[in-house]
């Protein structure tokens, strides 16, 4: 293992000689070499060698040099290259400006001699800088044109940049399941191709955007495999950094000895180097292990430096971490007026990064033909008319009044046609309109016939139910009252069974209130009654109505709803969300995750109620939102449900114009969508 880093010096040792004896052989040839084409072609692999040892001074002096003599040659090649590379040269300068200047002049000489290759090339070159600049629809365009030219002549090298951009592109545009697959695409030709570093790089990732997408095994698959890519002593840097991200990802699952180990480890290595990202991030992580672990102590002193770090450093996304745990560690400790101090702030700089811009989602960008004269810009000839004067008609009279004649008995006879024609067409659309009538009403018949069926049925089930579940609840609340009245238990044995007769009462006023909102809603007295309001305040409201269950069945519940307007009727909401919340938690396990967040799609509120918890099996998917079905299930620590909550939820969401539905696998989780506008429908 010692001699590795040797080996490692000698390596670069040889290959930095054998580039710099390329470079000299070069120079050394170019100079003997006459004015024509071939000298325009070894100083363009001259440049290109340049490049590689970025020694961008000289490469620019010979490009200038080279531009010049292939304009003289009148050698479009040479321009095309020579325009490319200095595009490339000030790309490296971050110069964008004049990189896309000579990156388009580049194209147009491609264009000229009909280098498909080259003007692929240039397109990725193009497609890398815009999508840096956020200019993500231009970007994309280039670089999937560029993609199809590369695929064809199987030039692996450039797939795998092109690949790397659009992943990155669409990763900046929130589209994370594309930036998957394109960064799944780009592994796959570094693979081919043996590029470690870029195998490593695509690896990682994979295993952050499965992390952002929250498939947290996934996530540690991936970690997994670039920490086994990777050498304690030498790769120091890419250590410091996957070793929180997967200690975090085994602490989803309060794997505390695993996390330990990797956090541990982690904080070592970032201090060794002094990262202060890594550092911070590791310190965040192993904080709140030491909360869950109840070392209270601990915890404060490594989230106190975390938050001190994350100011210096700006790093926002940290810092808002930071303030959910600082409000986790006063709230265990008691320490309430601090805690609400940090929940300010948190909730502060929450509602500071959801104002902050978000990029346009591209979503129907494809690739443009390359080989057309300017691919890029939408271009139109105007149509050029003949109008020259031809007086053969004004020589021949008898012609044009003959044709005149014969026009007028063509006119006359359509306009008789037409008559006749739409008599007929009325008569026919009488008779189609009387028979379309007969069938609507017979129609209306059965499906109120249908509806009235549906409605008896739910009705005798909806009595079983309540008088079997209120019967319950009632009289176990009346007997531990008759308890307490006739002293058979103690005041402190009774406050002991508090939660109990709590939860007791709980149930049968949910029971009560459901039964009340479907009878309204079948009755059709449930009007809306539809406003703007704040959605995040609503996930806020109901998430406090749950906190105990959660502590009880130690299920962790992650926040991610953002500052959003929706035009609905708020108290029918609030009721869906509510239902939504609570049957996350009654079907998660002891340590699941529940998840809630919004996002704007296509103009429309997107609410998610995600679990880890048990599932639904595909054939039970299809009875959740029917009242004839009555379908329910105990939790999982046997909590009782009518089977209407899901119904309810239905017919609230679709009175707001909304929709509902959900994507589930057993015994992975659930995730319950609700679609809503979020403005009033244009009259």
């Amino acid at each position: 293992m010692r001699c590795l880093p040797t080996l490692v010096f000698l390596f670069f040792s040889l290959v930095c000689f054998s580039q710099n004896e390329i470079i000299d052989n070069l120079t050394v040839e170019l100079a003997y070499q006459d004015q024509d084409s071939t000298k325009v072609d070894l100083s363009i692999e001259l440049i290109s060698e340049l490049l590689k040892i970025e020694d961008y001074k000289k490469a620019l002096l010979y490009v200038n040099q080279t531009s010049k003599l292939a304009e003289d040659l009148n050698y479009v090649k040479g321009l095309a290259e020579s325009s490319y590379y200095r595009a490339l040269i000030y790309s490296k300068r971050n110069d964008y400006y004049n990189a896309i200047d000579n990156y388009n002049k580049s194209r147009q000489y491609f264009l000229q001699i009909k280098d498909s290759l080259g003007i692929a090339k240039v397109s990725n070159s193009i497609g890398l800088i815009e999508i840096k600049r956020g200019n993500y629809v231009v970007g994309l365009q280039n670089s999937l044109s560029a993609i199809d030219i590369f695929e064809q002549k199987g030039l692996k090298d450039e797939l795998s940049s092109a690949y790397n951009n659009l992943a990155e592109a669409y990763f900046k545009t929130n589209q994370i399941d594309k930036a998957i697959d394109f960064n799944f695409k780009a592994l796959g030709i570094r693979k081919q191709i043996d590029d470690l570093d870029g195998i490593r790089n695509s690896t990682k990732n994979i295993a952050d955007l499965y992390s952002l997408r929250k498939e947290h095994r996934k996530a540690i698959e991936y970690y997994e495999k670039v920490l086994d890519m990777t050498l304690p002593n030498s790769d120091e840097d890419l250590r410091g950094e996957i070793l929180p991200k997967l200690g975090s990802e085994y602490l989803k699952f309060k794997e505390f000895e695993k996390a330990s180990e990797l956090l541990v480890e982690g904080l070592k290595y970032n201090r060794k180097k002094g990262n202060e990202e890594g550092l911070l991030r590791a310190l965040n992580a192993i904080g709140n292990l030491n909360l869950q672990r109840k070392k209270v102590r601990l915890a404060e002193l490594q989230l106190n430096e975390a938050y001190a770090i994350a100011q210096k450093i700006d790093n926002k996304a940290a810092l808002l971490e930071n303030y959910k745990l600082h409000i986790a560690l006063d709230s265990t400790r008691g320490y309430y007026q601090n805690a609400f101090f940090w929940q300010n702030k948190y909730y502060d700089l929450k509602e500071e990064l959801s104002k902050e811009d978000q990029p346009v989602y591209p979503t129907d960008v494809g690739s443009i033909d390359l080989t057309k004269n300017d691919p890029f810009v939408d271009s139109s000839k105007p149509i050029v008319v003949d109008d020259k004067n031809d007086n053969w008609l004004s020589k021949n009279p008898l012609y044009l009044y003959g044709g005149i004649l014969a026009l007028l008995v063509l006119v006359a006879s359509l306009i008789y046609c037409l008559v006749k024609l739409k008599h007929y067409k009325i008569k026919v659309s009488e008779q189609k309109e009387a028979i379309e009538l007969e069938k609507v009403r017979n129609e209306a018949i059965l499906e109120q016939t249908h509806h009235l069926e549906e409605v008896n049925q739910v009705k005798d089930k909806l009595f079983s139910i309540v008088s079997h579940d209120l019967k319950d609840s009632i009289s176990s609340i009346k007997a531990f009252l008759d308890l307490l009245k006739e002293d058979s238990i103690s005041k402190e044995e009774f406050n002991d069974l508090i939660p109990e007769l709590s939860e007791n009462a709980n149930n049968a006023s949910a029971l009560l209130f459901n039964l009340l909102n479907w009878s309204k809603s079948q009755l059709q007295n449930l009007e809306p009654k539809q406003e703007l309001f704040n959605i995040q305040e609503v996930f806020q409201n109901k998430i406090e109505l749950v906190e105990q269950k959660l502590e009880d069945k130690r299920i962790v519940l992650i926040d991610e709803s953002q500052r959003d307007f929706v035009y609905a009727d708020k108290s029918m909401i609030e009721i869906v969300i509510q239902n939504l919340i609570t049957n996350a938690v009654k079907f998660s396990r002891t340590g699941d995750v529940i998840t809630v967040s919004n996002q704007d799609v296509n103009g429309k509120a997107l609410i998610c109620v995600e679990d880890t918890g048990v599932g639904i099996s595909k054939e039970n998917l299809d009875k959740l939102f029917k009242a004839n079905k009555n379908f329910t299930t105990v939790g999982t620590k046997n909590e009782k449900g009518t089977g209407l909550g899901l119904t309810i939820a239905k017919d609230l969401v679709e009175l707001n114009n909304g929709r509902i539905w959900v994507e589930s696998t057993l015994n992975v989780g659930s995730k319950f969508f609700i679609e809503l506008p979020k403005q009033a429908p244009l009259n």
